[in-house]
């Protein structure tokens, strides 16, 4: 993790916007129309897609990947001009929010205006054109780094970016480029806007290993944290995604976040989600939408950035294509109070000033955040149990945070939620105490 990340940041809420899908115009004046909801959310930073114009060669689909880019430094004109795209900056910094935009430094559309002037900035066949290292990313052809003035144009193009008001970068598969060149460009950035918000795409496991098998360049989320503020949590996806498909026990995914904790930097800070661009919508790997709201709240509250995907707060099922406009169902956001109580929740002061302890995983998830000043309890049931479970907690009545209703604990027990209670405590009872209530039950 870089040395100057704040550790506010670890409850920080993004949420993620794909232009072309968030209106039925598909442009920025759609996603700006939107933006005094999206705050009253709780939101702190939106993160917009990449909005710069895509390649026509080769392109997938009828519109192309906005991943596909032609020009680093203008605005997609299916989106609108520049001038939209400021009025959204200002809407969105009167309201409070940050403004990250995507960065995809990694590759570019075939017809990028980088190919015919600095052909030596790509990766080249023996005939000397330009090609993909990843076949399956037919629509783009890959930059080749290291190279200094290779560098120097991209960081510039971020340099310009922060001088019309961005106010941070999530940065396409990051993984793929030196780490000496994201620290760079951080440094370089915060000579020129301080606090500057670097969230790494970092990719999954098995991908660093397949490139490294294959003499290609990928570095791990340790080299990544050198530069960056927050990365993905893709080092655990798999083992993520077989709990909440119910193919491998929450044990497991519990361990794999103990695992995060001693072999990354102690500050390191990761983003989670249960949805994204790249993956299903929560509510298509898990139909039973309590089930998903106890996911959603376990992400929501585990120790690390939170990410919203836009639609997530209408209950969508549906991936918009990359390559094709399909509009949000917006429906009448059933999700939105949910969401919002859970972004609220995460700004607990326990939360905040706090360190998390997994107290069990069976029945239910039990997780606390525990602060010198405050204690918060977390009882989640992502496997739909019923019946009660013995909790670290003092008998008493309670109110859940959540859902306003009340809570009893009556010897060391309380019953099992449909989806997931958040409690305000006095105290933790001790481990001898714990266990008496585990043998009694």
């Amino acid at each position: 993790m870089a040395i100057d990340t704040s550790p506010a940041l670890r409850n920080l809420i993004i949420y993620s916007i794909y232009v072309r899908a968030h209106s039925a115009q598909g442009t920025f004046d759609g996603v700006t129309r939107d933006l005094d909801r999206i705050k009253s959310m709780g939101v702190d930073v939106i993160w917009l897609m990449p909005i710069h114009p895509i390649g026509e060669l080769n392109k997938k689909g009828s519109l192309g990947c906005p991943y596909s880019i032609r020009d680093y430094r203008s605005v997609n004109p299916e989106y609108g001009t520049l001038a939209d795209f400021q009025t959204l900056l200002e809407k969105a910094h009167a309201l409070g929010l940050k403004v990250m935009i995507d960065v995809v430094y990694n590759h570019t559309a075939h017809d990028s205006i980088l190919v015919h002037d600095h052909p030596e900035f790509f990766q080249q066949d023996q005939a000397g054109r330009p090609v993909t290292t990843v076949p399956d990313w037919s629509d783009v052809i890959d930059l080749k780094h290291p190279h200094p003035e290779l560098s120097r144009y991209l960081i510039d193009s971020l340099k310009y970016w922060v001088s019309l008001g961005v106010d941070g970068f999530r940065c396409d598969v990051a993984s793929l480029i030196p780490a000496e060149f994201w620290q760079q460009a951080r440094n370089e950035g915060a000579a020129l806007k301080p606090g500057i918000l670097w969230l790494a795409e970092s990719v999954h496991t098995g991908f660093i290993e397949y490139r490294r098998q294959n003499q290609l360049m990928a570095i791990s989320d340790s080299e990544i944290y050198t530069a960056f503020d927050l990365t993905y949590d893709y080092d655990i996806w798999p083992v993520l995604f077989a709990a909440m498909t119910r193919k491998a026990p929450v044990s497991n995914l519990l361990d794999m976040y103990r695992l995060q904790h001693a072999i990354y930097p102690a500050n390191f800070i990761k983003l989670h989600f249960v949805e994204n661009h790249d993956q299903r919508r929560v509510l298509d790997v898990i139909p039973d939408a309590q089930r998903a709201q106890a996911w959603t709240a376990f992400q929501a509250l585990n120790d690390g950035a939170w990410l919203i995907y836009a639609g997530q707060e209408s209950g969508e099922d549906h991936q918009p294509s990359l390559f094709e406009k399909q509009p949000i169902r917006w429906l009448d956001y059933p999700l939105q109070d949910y969401l919002t109580k859970l972004n609220k929740l995460k700004k607990h002061p326990a939360i905040a000033d706090g360190k998390l302890l997994f107290f069990a995983s069976e029945p239910a998830v039990q997780l606390a955040w525990v602060s010198p000043e405050s204690r918060l309890f977390c009882l989640i049931n992502l496997d739909q149990n019923t019946g009660s479970a013995a909790v670290p907690v003092p008998d008493g009545n309670y109110q859940d945070l959540l859902s306003r209703t009340p809570v009893v604990v009556k010897n060391g027990r309380m019953d099992i939620p449909r989806t997931a209670v958040a409690l305000e405590v006095p105290a933790l009872l001790s481990t001898k105490q714990y266990h008496s209530a585990l043998m009694d039950g």
